[in-house]
């Protein structure tokens, strides 16, 4: 079977509070809103991918529990194949999310059975990696799990797309297989050593990646657009101009958008400026899954 976007990752419940302010350590914040839904930086690529047209395939781990019935309940309404998911016996990934008035938020996750994703779990798919045109990874499974999808992808002739959040130490070698890396300037100043502060300086970054063995890096910057660094060169794509209100998934629509355009045969710039598109309306939204748009809000802009 060929797998056209196949997503390696999280799948977590969210329970998000929107509340004037953040706390300080020690500090009772008594927030507004409470809301529960799909999250996970691995689901909500997926979900992002699937909702904007993308032919998706997940792998996942979630518990035995209601939370891991439920997201599987989901991901096959949203039209997902979740052939290749399984079950572990650690409880489902949550995560507590507060988002301030300024819509910064603090997130803090219980991996659960996100962490019980092994190598071997992995080799089991073997068949769909290497049978996926891209392959869609971050980080919030093991490394070992990663390394081992991007290995057997890249080995396989896939487009291997790393989205490196949560930032955590990577082997060197990891980055040789990777044919797209999409870091945000915290994250790519971390792995390329270089302090991010604007484009010449992420363009810098860059370069240090590629000399690592990466292909081609898209930083994401915010506000700011995000930078191409191709083997041609650099290109920067503006943001959207638009009021956010909860960032929450923002990056992970981005992900998913960015997959699908190219998936569909459109360059890397184009992909990018579709992916900015879908992530601007990610922006205006609260939640995470709850917040990703459909195709044909992205055709009616």
């Amino acid at each position: 079977m060929i797998h056209k976007i196949l997503v390696v990752g999280s799948s977590n419940t969210d329970m998000t509070v929107k509340t004037a302010k953040l706390p300080v350590p020690g500090e009772t914040v008594l927030g507004g809103e409470f809301t529960m839904g799909g999250g996970g930086k691995g689901a909500n690529q997926a979900v992002a991918a699937q909702r904007l047209g993308g032919d998706v395939s997940f792998f996942c781990k979630v518990g035995k529990d209601i939370f891991g019935d439920n997201a599987l309940k989901s991901y096959e309404q949203e039209g997902m194949d979740i052939s290749l998911a399984k079950r572990s016996d650690k409880p489902s990934g949550v995560a507590l999310i507060s988002v301030d008035s300024n819509a910064e938020n603090c997130i803090v996750v219980a991996s659960g059975a996100n962490s019980d994703v092994r190598p071997e779990d992995i080799e089991s798919i073997r068949d769909a990696l290497e049978g996926a045109e891209i392959v869609l990874l971050q980080l919030e499974t093991p490394v070992p799990a990663v390394m081992k999808a991007a290995e057997i992808a890249h080995a396989a002739g896939a487009t291997v797309v790393l989205n490196p959040a949560p930032a955590c130490d990577l082997p060197e070698e990891l980055f040789r297989h990777i044919t797209l890396f999409i870091p945000n300037e915290t994250e790519l100043s971390r792995f390329s050593g270089i302090k991010v502060e604007d484009a010449d300086s992420a363009a810098k970054a860059a370069g240090a990646m590629k000399a690592k063995g990466v292909k081609d890096i898209i930083v994401t910057m915010g506000s700011k657009g995000s930078l191409i660094v191709t083997g041609d060169g650099c290109k920067t794509v503006e943001a959207c101009k638009v009021k956010a209100i909860d960032t929450t998934a923002a990056g992970d629509t981005y992900c998913g958008a960015l997959c699908v355009a190219l998936s569909e045969g459109r360059t890397l710039e184009e992909a990018a400026v579709f992916a900015t598109k879908a992530s601007a309306l990610t922006v205006q939204r609260m939640g995470a899954q709850a917040s990703i748009p459909y195709r044909k809000e992205i055709e009616n802009q």
